[in-house]
Formats: C-alpha cells, sequence, structure tokens
C-alpha cells in the first residue's frame, strides 16, 4: 500500500456549508460545484520559529501523527531508505517521502514559520527543536495483528507512535536540564513548550486499504466504529501528555486512488461522476463521519475535511493543469514499482517516472505529488474546509 515508500500492495458562505452538508448525504456532484467556486488560491508563508497571530496563537512545534501521507523519513530510516526518483522535484534527491517533493505537512511547517520536521527515527542530521515527526509509513490506527503483518503493514501503529512521544517527552525534558552543551540544547525542545505546540494527525487509510482488500465494503464498515475508538484512545492519550491543540485530517477518497480504479476499473453502476470507485469512497465518508464525532473537553479539535478538497481537485484537475487526473507519474502498476527494477520476459525494467510530475495528481498507485500536495495545503490551512473554521494559524487551544 504505503509500505516504506514503495507501493507493493497495493483520505463561507452559507452556500459552502449547505454544500458540505449534501456532501455527507452523497450528493457530490451539486457539492463538488460549490465547493470548487470558494476555492482561492493563499500560497504559503515562510518565517521565523515563532508565529504570533491575531488570535494569540504563539505555537511553540509541530507533532506529527500518520501514516505515508505525512511521513518525512521514518519508516525510509528504520527499515531502508526510500530512493530514487522519489524527492527529485523539490529535494532533488530521497527525501525519505513517498512523493518527488514536498507533503501537505510540510506547507503546515511553512505556514507556521517552521522547518521541515525531522522524523523521530532519523537520528542523521536531527533538530527536535521545533517538533518531531512521529508518522509512518505503512501504519495503521488499529493495532497490528497477523493478518496486517501479511498485508505488509508495519508495526509502527498509531498507538506506538503514541508511545513513541510519550519517551520523546519524557527524555527531551530530563537532556534539556542535563545539558551543559549549548549547541545540543538548541535542537531539543523547551520543556514548557509541549503545551503550546499544535498536533497533527493524518490516519485512517491504510485501514480501510487494509480492509478493502481483504472484505466487503460492508464488513468494512462494520469495522469503523473499532477503528475509531482506537483513533478515541490514541488522542486521550495525547490529551493525558499535555496536547491541547489538535489538527485532524479525514480520510480521501480512497476509491480514486490509481492501485485501485486503474487496475480494477469500476463497474457502470459502481462509478461515480470522476470515474472513481463510488462504494470505495462511501466507505471513506463513513469514516469520516464517525471521526468528527469524538471530542475532548478543554482542547481545541479541528477536523479538516480533506476528502471534499481532495475529490474536487480530482473532479476539475484538468482545469486546474493536471492532464490526468486519475492517472499517475512513476512505475508501471503491476509490472514494477515506482523507483524499483524488475524482470520482464527476461529483460530488466525500471520503474522511472514521467517527465511531468507537476501535471499529474498521483505520483505513484497511492500517493500525491508534491504539486498536488500543494494546491490541496492551499485550500485547507484557511480553515474554509473545517470544523469549527478556523485557519490553522489560529488553532491554539484558549483556556
Amino acid at each position: 500500500m504505503d509500505w516504506g515508500g514503495s507501493n507493493r500492495i497495493i483520505g463561507r458562505l452559507n452556500g459552502f456549508l449547505a454544500a458540505r452538508r449534501l456532501i455527507e448525504a452523497a450528493a457530490i456532484g451539486v457539492v463538488l460545484i460549490a465547493a470548487y467556486l470558494v476555492f482561492a488560491f493563499r500560497g504559503q508563508q515562510s518565517g521565523v520559529a515563532y508565529v504570533q497571530t491575531r488570535s494569540g496563537c504563539r505555537f511553540s512545534a509541530i507533532y506529527n501523527f500518520g501514516d505515508s501521507n505525512s511521513d518525512t523519513g521514518s519508516v525510509s530510516a528504520t527499515f531502508g531508505r526510500v530512493v530514487s526518483p522519489y524527492g527529485e522535484t523539490f529535494f532533488g534527491k530521497p527525501s525519505g517521502r513517498c512523493t518527488d517533493g514536498r507533503l501537505i505537512i510540510d506547507f503546515i511547517a511553512e505556514k507556521l514559520g517552521f522547518p521541515y520536521l525531522t522524523a523521530y527515527l532519523d537520528s542523521i542530521g536531527a533538530d527536535f527543536a521545533h517538533g518531531a515527526n512521529f508518522a509512518a509509513s505503512g501504519s495503521t490506527i488499529q493495532h497490528l495483528d497477523a493478518k496486517l503483518c501479511s498485508a505488509g503493514f508495519n508495526p509502527l501503529t498509531l498507538n506506538v507512535q503514541i508511545l513513541q512521544f510519550e519517551q520523546f517527552k519524557a527524555r527531551s525534558i530530563e537532556s534539556y536540564a542535563q545539558a551543559k552543551n549549548r549547541e545540543y540544547k538548541t535542537s531539543l525542545p523547551k520543556p514548557e513548550s509541549f503545551s503550546r505546540a499544535l498536533f497533527t494527525m493524518d490516519s485512517g487509510q491504510n485501514d480501510l486499504h487494509a480492509g478493502l482488500m481483504s472484505m466487503t465494503e460492508e464488513q468494512v464498515t462494520a469495522s469503523i466504529p473499532h477503528i475509531i475508538d482506537r483513533f478515541s484512545v490514541a488522542l486521550e492519550q495525547l490529551y493525558k501528555l499535555g496536547a491541547r491543540a489538535f489538527w485532524i485530517h479525514n480520510t480521501g477518497p480512497i476509491g480514486c486512488l490509481p492501485v485501485f480504479v486503474v487496475t480494477h476499473p469500476p463497474e457502470p453502476n459502481n462509478a461515480d461522476p470522476t470515474g472513481c470507485i463510488k462504494s470505495y469512497n462511501e466507505v471513506a465518508q463513513e469514516f469520516n463521519k464517525q471521526l468528527k464525532e469524538g471530542q475532548l473537553q478543554d482542547a481545541m479539535l479541528i477536523y479538516v475535511d480533506i476528502y471534499s478538497v481532495k475529490y474536487s481537485l480530482i473532479s476539475h484537475g484538468k482545469n486546474e493543469g493536471f492532464t490526468d487526473p486519475l492517472g499517475y507519474c512513476c512505475g508501471r502498476l503491476g509490472v514494477v514499482n515506482c523507483g524499483e527494477k524488475a524482470m520482464v520476459n527476461g529483460t530488466e525494467i525500471y520503474g522511472a517516472a514521467c517527465g511531468n510530475p507537476s501535471e499529474y495528481i498521483s505520483w505513484d498507485d497511492v500517493h500525491y505529488t508534491e504539486a498536488a500536495n500543494k494546491w490541496v495545503a492551499s485550500h485547507i490551512l484557511d480553515g474554509l474546509f473545517s470544523e469549527p473554521q478556523v485557519p490553522i494559524d489560529e488553532a491554539c487551544y484558549h483556556p
């Protein structure tokens, strides 16, 4: 699915608010037209480590949790480096990310004036003064069992990421207090900074993907409450560890991923207006509906409707300069993975990238290009697709 950068296996106006209700009622066509009309590219801004906003927010750091949609190097450092051509568009080399350049979490960091987050498990050149990234490609919300393991998902599940953060916080506080080397001290978060940090989360796609690979849509839907329960436990654990400001992405339109729609095109009665697999997207919508039901007292929880933004991009991709909204740039599905080699009829072939990744939404069979990530980021950071509608730089918790 999204295991370690490869693709082995294989989410304002009154008119806008009304459109969102229609989305939840599955009237996708009407919603897309309404949502598309309110899109306005706002770009990204860079700045200094601490950002004072008009609401008084002063985030000290970002701590991120999730899967390959936001992994900046955890799995690459742990299980083997993500290879070229990953990273070629922006970094000019592999960067631990499962795309050709930057991820949405990178644009979030830029918006808040932070450097890109260092993966917690990457010890080379690590600087955690402004936060850390615990996301791991191929991870799930559910605890890893034999079934998930055999399907290729990794053990760095969301609960493990929370345990990593717990240790990170405790050891950072200890080390900061004991550090005599000033340079070393500046690479650590200040003990008081944890309560003023933003906690970003993007998990769930792999849980649905795993289910759709082995169960019917009805069975996957029936499993969603259990997945949401595990997510709620993770939120509560972070809250107990001092987290108060949460920026939570729902899952995207999984039925539009090339790994599904290209290899197994939907039957006419199961295709939505964009050509995606309707029943798969309905599973994602049900997951998202249940996801935003969670609450925490004395905390700010912002739920971001990534699904609507991504689906709108796919539906209107050609108008935005993406020539093949359901296509992909790197590798050959069913033949060779992006950046890998394979023998076909006695001939070695290479999973090369296209020459124009900025014209594709999907980089490989399950991950977006930098161009698509930038487009999505530009439409979520102002808060128009959030509940409550709060821009990310005003998403702090005020007691």
